[in-house]
């Protein structure tokens, strides 16, 4: 029977949140869900000891803690060389089965190289498939923070899942409201089960760009806004390759991540795209609508870039082929 991530490929889930989010408390509590029973755990960690693996190491057996040091800088190489010995590992029996991976990221991280690791490196991919990447969000804290660290923003709105934690010091209402603006694609899981449930290509509609106003700021603006689309068919092969090459070019780093789904005409496939700071990774196809909703959508998460010089480069997504250089 094939895995949950399609393709047999196991799926992962990438956790981020900022420092004293509740990250671990999360993952102690999906490691003893039976709905999660068989996960694997990679731990990183700021610093020369792992305590976070001290924690851990009473909930599961499949802990692996990765160098110390942060992974969105010099140590991005090492998360790539642990998927693929974790699972060389698995095969040979020296670990137990899995049918998930949950890396834990630094509170520091920016999630975005990892996103390159696990959408595009071939070591990955060739095994492993993203699922969601899951953010904690301090309901106590996450407001005031964000002022002094423009992470907390970033990481919250590249995530398919919000947990928001600590209810029982604050009241989760006001953080909810501004993260729903900022990332209003983003489903809010109520506890550990939830939080590492399978995604996978089944999306929820793409919310109506009525409903995408201005960010409320709570404090220092970010810059970041969310899109919805609902691209005009028919979109072709060339036309996607057309867009995104044109608006990685044009944004980079500022158009933080996108996704979608759409049919591509000219194959009769959909596709699952998805692209993180301006870099496009190679599409899931599937021969038809995984879901109920059979539109073209599509989700762009920016920073200091208008709607208006979105939607007009649109337009290339309609190209029959590519323009000859």
């Amino acid at each position: 029977m094939s895995r949950p991530g399609g393709a047999g490929r196991i799926p992962v889930f990438l956790l981020t949140g900022f420092l004293g989010s509740g990250k671990t408390t999360l993952l102690n509590a999906a490691l003893k869900a039976p709905a999660l029973a068989n996960t694997a755990v990679v731990v990183n960690e700021l610093g020369d000891i792992g305590l976070d693996q001290v924690v851990l190491a009473q909930a599961a057996d499949n802990v692996v803690l990765l160098d110390a040091g942060c992974l969105c800088c010099a140590n991005t190489g090492a998360l790539h060389e642990t998927l693929a010995d974790l699972n060389h590992r698995r095969a040979r029996g020296e670990v137990p089965p899995f049918e998930r991976v949950i890396i834990e990221t630094s509170g520091a991280a920016d999630p975005a190289p990892l996103l390159h690791i696990l959408l595009g490196h071939p070591l990955v991919v060739s095994d492993y498939v993203l699922d969601a990447v899951v953010c904690t969000v301090d309901a106590q804290h996450f407001l005031h923070s964000r002022e002094q660290h423009a992470e907390l923003d970033k990481q919250a709105a590249m995530a398919d899942r919000i947990v928001i934690t600590k209810h029982d010091l604050a009241d989760p209402g006001p953080a909810a409201a501004f993260l729903a603006t900022l990332n209003p694609d983003a489903e809010f899981a109520g506890d550990a089960a939830a939080a590492f449930a399978p995604l996978g290509h089944a999306r929820k509609p793409a919310p109506a760009l009525e409903t995408l106003g201005p960010i409320r700021p709570h404090g220092r603006p970010s810059g970041i806004r969310a899109f919805a689309f609902r691209p005009e068919p028919p979109v072709t092969w060339a036309g996607w390759a057309a867009w995104s090459r044109a608006v990685g070019e044009r944004f980079g780093a500022r158009l933080l991540r996108v996704k979608g789904l759409i049919r591509m005409e000219d194959s009769g496939e959909v596709a699952l795209v998805q692209g993180v700071q301006g870099v496009f990774h190679k599409p899931q196809r599937f021969r038809d609508w995984p879901g109920d909703d059979r539109r073209n959508s599509l989700i762009c998460i920016a920073r200091d870039i208008a709607e208006d010089e979105l939607r007009a480069t649109l337009q290339d997504l309609n190209r029959e082929r590519m323009a000859e250089t």
